[in-house]
Formats: structure tokens, C-alpha cells, sequence
């Protein structure tokens, strides 16, 4: 093949996928802006925990009540972030100054440490696929980018609140302040918010309302950040003070 039919070879290429990105681009922006209008009625996450009760005939999931932010204690807020992501209100989905520490622990041979942003895990539970994949990382990139464009700080927070995995069949901070605290989101004091959010990088593993030592260890520590993490969100109800014992962990 010469050079000029390599040419117009990839001219015909380009010709052929440029229309096809444009569409994919703005169908992804739309479901984007298109989401974050309206309470969507079914998330991945959801629909594959559905296939899986209906393929095994196990329990069904639970109900997901959803809650608007201002719903949802100051105390959660601020535990989530601190425990999560404490550059939330800095970064534009993308904390790199976390991502060169997880590279620089990884180089000195310590143990592998997360790094992904809230927005980073709103679009993974939002948009995608359950799978640990290079093309699924790709893909989360770019839905990030799109929330970080479209969303404001206070929705994708509120979104992420919603959604985020707090045990077996258990979604959003409304049915996991009720579960292990019989009490809504929005009456969640401190240390019941730092239990919450001290579970989050081992949600099947751990428990809020019965913490190990570790988890009792990452309470306290939280309980601590959650003092120089600022509010996002209306402030809503005055947060109740702080169960004694918690000192205690």
C-alpha cells in the first residue's frame, strides 16, 4: 500500500468514527445533564443487583429511598468527605496531589491506597459496569470530566450519598442510617456519621454498628478531620451533639 492510500485510508477513517464520537459525546452529556434534573429511576449498580436476585433467586435488594442533601445530617457531610475525599471542593474530579502519594507509597513499596475522588466514584456508580477494567477506568474518566462540567459540587455529593454501596444490599445514606441506626439520614450525629463513613472502604466487611479495631481506630481519626472539612449544602437541621463514649472508640 503507498503512502497516499494510507492517507486516504485514514481520512475515510476519520471520517467514518468522527460523526460516531460526536454522537456518543453528546448522548453522554445529555444523560449527564439528564440525570442530575431528575431523580433517576434506576441506576447501573441497581439494575445489575436486581438481575442478580432475579438469576438466583436470592433476597431482593432493598428498598433505596432517595434524599435531597439538605436532608442528609451536616455531620455525613462532612464525615464522608473527610474520610473520602477532604480536597473535594479543590480538585475538578481529579485529585492529583492523592494520586502521587498512592504512586509514591506504591514505589516505595507500601501497600496499594485508593485515590479516586467523590466524583470519581459517583460517575463509577452512576454510569458504569461492576468490572475492574482499563477500558472501564477510561470510561470514568470521562464521566467525570462530564459531572465535574455539568454538576455542581453540592449535587454530585448529593448524588453520591445516594448511591454509594454501605453493605449488602444496602444503597444510600437513608436506608444505611436506618438499618444500623433506626434513625433517618438527617439525625445522624457525629460519631454515628464517622461510623458510617469509617466502613465506606470495606462496606462488606465491616460494620458501622459493630466496628473492629481498625474501623474503631478510622472513627476516631475521622471524628477528628471532620473539624477542618468544610460544609457542603444548605446546612439544613442543627446537627445533634455527640453520643458519649465516642472518645472512647
Amino acid at each position: 500500500m503507498t503512502r497516499k492510500q494510507k492517507r486516504k485510508k485514514r481520512v475515510s477513517l476519520f471520517r467514518l468514527l468522527g460523526p460516531l464520537v460526536i454522537v456518543v459525546v453528546l448522548l453522554t452529556l445529555a444523560e449527564v445533564a439528564l440525570f442530575g434534573w431528575c431523580r433517576p429511576p434506576l441506576t447501573v449498580p441497581r439494575a445489575v443487583a436486581w438481575a442478580g436476585y432475579y438469576l438466583d433467586r436470592g433476597e431482593p435488594p432493598r428498598a433505596q429511598p432517595w434524599v435531597p442533601l439538605e436532608e442528609i445530617s451536616p455531620n455525613l457531610r462532612r464525615a464522608v468527605l473527610a474520610s473520602e475525599d477532604q480536597r473535594f471542593l479543590r480538585h475538578h474530579g481529579f485529585d492529583f496531589v492523592e494520586l502521587g502519594q498512592a504512586l509514591h507509597a506504591i514505589w516505595e513499596g507500601g501497600r496499594l491506597r485508593g485515590a479516586s475522588t467523590i466524583s470519581m466514584q459517583t460517575a463509577r456508580t452512576m454510569f458504569l459496569w461492576p468490572a475492574r477494567s482499563w477500558l472501564r477506568k477510561m470510561v470514568e474518566a470521562y464521566y467525570t470530566l462530564c459531572l465535574e462540567l455539568i454538576w455542581s459540587k453540592e449535587k454530585i455529593l448529593e448524588f453520591y450519598l445516594n448511591s454509594v454501596d454501605w453493605g449488602p444490599g444496602l444503597r444510600g445514606a437513608e436506608a444505611a442510617a436506618r438499618y444500623y441506626f433506626h434513625c433517618p439520614a438527617v439525625a445522624l450525629d457525629a460519631e454515628q456519621a464517622a461510623r458510617l463513613a469509617a466502613v465506606l472502604p470495606g462496606p462488606h466487611f465491616w460494620r458501622p454498628d459493630h466496628p473492629n479495631a481498625a474501623v474503631a481506630r478510622r472513627i476516631v481519626w475521622i471524628m477528628k478531620e471532620m473539624k477542618k472539612v468544610p460544609l457542603v449544602g444548605g446546612r439544613g437541621p442543627a446537627p445533634l451533639p455527640v453520643r458519649r463514649g465516642a472518645a472512647t472508640l
